[in-house]
């Protein structure tokens, strides 16, 4: 060691390998990751060997950098050194390039080393899990078991991420078995994972079972709060609400993950006053102020309908993230408030903050939604100048969607003849854009374009195609795509492609095969279903299925008005005024109310409602003296178009209309 390296070492008071690990560790429990490599530099400077110590931190602080360079320059070390073999170093080097996304360079070093043992074997198994290379992380489990390495809880752990991200319920069984028989779902940490993640599978019942099954001992704060989250995927406020008293009278104390979830149980109208109660709560126990906290009340406020309280929250948040401005936008452009939400959007760009992703594609679905056409060609053309459009498939697609509802075919298809990457959602939506415009044909031109540029059609697609067929009456081809879905396909008809195919047979006065169709089903029939059946059977005046599909109807949706009022209006059509009768005396014992229609039209960016038997716009005299002009002006058309219709050909026009 040469005399400036010995000072060296004496300035810092360094005289042993392990006095500079302990500085490099402390580095990186300090979350200093670069202050820990430039330790590293100093120790390999004042003329000291690394040990089998030093490679973990300085491994760990590589990760935390998630810089490949920095972990390649480590690793050169590692292998210049006696203890490339050590497991401890291996596993270290390993953990580091998997945290880096670099799963090649992991894999490498996992294959090289001549010993591993289980913390080695679940690093790598966590790379390819977090990855997303699931059939890979379970090749590496079965060779895991073939080197008779046993599983432990962090490996079970590990697995049952990899179910978390496919959302397999029947793999995530199977490694709940394998669980049960090592011995390790008793542990609170692991029970806890098997309740979201059940929950992200889309079974309720089997997270409450593991909850109840945790000894009320061993329940901690966090198991509560996972049955929380379980019920907020389901949207079971009451439930959620029932169990939170019961973890207050355990006298355990809430935290912030537990309000967080409970408020993100309640998003819908029925039920705002559990919801208030819960922030109510929040308030008292003082774990309201979090920024993450009032984004989720203002999002629950807005879902269940009380956008006035949702903007009180926004208004007096002590300083605003993203996620603020994007969820209260959100919550008016849901709405079709398009006024206020472009007015915090201006707002937002005024901070200097680009505005995200979510935050335009909330704003071009509510142009859709609402047919705010002008509003979003604008919200087009600022996310053309943010550089969100070029390139962004989502943009892109929900652009197509907008102008397709706001009736602008032409617009949809430019985007999407100009679009250099298009996935199965895009070519989805522009056909459902020519079925909801009465392109028919074009849809199912496209459609075939699609299957021959060899993308796979999903559910939606073939929904969409369905859509067209019944709308143009296209029976043959209606009954060619829906035998093709499982066929062709492998795909097992929804109840929404039930429904698409009884409207279609309704429409062309197949009235038995639809009934037929629905006896078959192998789900059992919704509203959507009957009520098709029921518009048809109005449409051509068949009492007999008119009365099955109503009362079926009936018992599903007992205090719906519009079954009640098609099946009277039948009844009415046909002279039966007995059947008449008894459906208003049904409507007046069960206290069927029928609500007035409403339509809204925009004009220049605000919405005007117009409800049935209603005149009390402030421009009411102007709109109907104009209607009835329109009015007049239709009914001398029509005398005129009947009169030139009758002198040329000899028949009366009455017949045809």
């Amino acid at each position: 060691m040469s005399l400036i390296q010995r000072r060296l070492n004496r300035v810092h008071g360094l005289s042993s390998v392990n006095a500079w690990n302990f500085q490099i560790r402390e580095a990186v429990n300090r979350n200093d990751p670069v202050e820990s490599l430039l330790r590293f530099r100093e120790l390999k400077r004042g003329g000291f060997e690394p040990n089998n110590f030093t490679f973990p931190f300085v491994a760990k602080a590589c990760a935390r950098l998630s810089d490949i360079s920095y972990c390649e320059m480590v690793n050169a070390h590692v292998l210049k050194s006696p203890f490339w073999s050590d497991v401890f170093v291996g596993t270290a080097t390993v953990d580091m390039f998997v945290k880096c996304n670099s799963l090649d360079h992991a894999a490498k070093v996992f294959e090289r080393m001549p010993e591993r043992d289980v913390t080695t074997w679940n690093a790598m198994l966590s790379g390819f899990c977090h990855s997303g290379h699931i059939d890979k992380a379970f090749s590496l489990f079965r060779e895991m078991r073939l080197h008779k390495i046993p599983p432990d809880s962090v490996t079970v752990l590990t697995l049952i991420q990899s179910a978390s991200f496919g959302k397999s319920l029947k793999l995530l069984k199977a490694i709940h078995a394998l669980g049960i028989h090592l011995g390790v779902s008793v542990q609170v940490t692991v029970a806890n994972t098997w309740i979201s993640t059940y929950a992200k599978c889309g079974d309720l019942d089997s997270a409450k079972s593991v909850f109840e099954a945790i000894d009320r001992g061993d329940r901690t704060v966090v198991s509560w709060n996972s049955m929380f989250k379980a019920y907020s995927v389901f949207g079971e406020v009451y439930d959620a609400f029932g169990l939170y008293r019961l973890m207050l009278r355990e006298e355990f104390k809430p935290d912030l993950g537990t309000f967080i979830n409970l408020a993100a149980s309640g998003q819908n109208p029925a039920t705002l006053t559990q919801g208030r109660l819960i922030h109510s709560h929040a308030i008292h126990l003082g774990t309201d102020q979090d920024i993450e906290a009032i984004n989720t009340f203002i999002s629950m406020y807005s879902k269940s309908g009380d956008t006035c309280s949702a903007r009180l929250l926004f208004d007096i948040m002590p300083f605003r993230t993203c996620v603020s401005w994007t969820v209260m936008i959100s919550a008016y452009a849901e709405k079709g408030y398009m006024d206020e939400a472009l007015a915090l959007f201006h707002a937002n760009t005024k901070t200097g903050e680009k505005p995200d992703l979510v935050t335009l594609l909330s704003l071009i679905s509510g142009c859709g939604k609402f047919g705010s056409l002008e509003i979003g060609k604008w919200i087009d053309a600022r996310a053309d100048m943010y550089g969100c459009k070029k390139d962004n498939v989502m943009i892109c697609n929900a652009l197509i969607d907008m102008y397709s509802k706001c009736g602008s075919i032409p617009e949809a298809r430019d985007i999407f003849d100009n679009m250099s990457e298009k996935t199965v959602v895009t070519w989805t939506t522009m056909i459902a854009g020519y079925a909801l415009n009465g392109f028919f044909f074009e849809a199912l031109e496209l459609f075939s374009k699609m299957v021959y540029l060899d993308y796979k059609p999903n559910h939606i697609t073939f929904l969409a195609v369905l859509q067209a067929c019944a709308h143009s009456g296209s029976l043959e081809k209606g009954w060619e795509y829906f035998l093709n879905m499982k066929q062709e396909y492998n795909m097992s008809p929804g109840l929404e492609h039930y429904s698409c195919m009884v409207d279609l047979l309704g429409r062309k006065g197949k009235l038995e095969e639809a009934l037929e169709l629905i006896r078959n089903m192998s789900a059992k029939p919704d509203a959507g279903i009957w009520g098709a059946l029921l518009s048809a059977c109005k449409i051509h005046h068949n009492v007999k299925i008119a009365e099955q599909a109503a009362d079926s109807l009936f018992n599903m949706e007992p205090q719906m008005a519009a079954p009640y009022v098609e099946m009277a209006n039948i009844y009415a059509a046909s002279g039966m005024w007995d059947g008449f009768a008894r459906i208003r005396s049904m409507m007046k014992h069960r206290n069927i109310k029928k609500y007035p229609g409403e339509s809204v039209i925009q004009v220049n960016g605000k919405n005007h409602t117009f409800t049935v038997g209603e005149r009390s716009h402030a421009e009411n005299k102007s709109i109907y003296l104009m209607l009835n002009g329109l009015t007049l002006f239709a009914r001398d058309e029509h005398r005129v178009h009947k009169d030139v219709y009758t002198h040329y050909t000899g028949q009366s026009y009455d017949l045809f209309i």
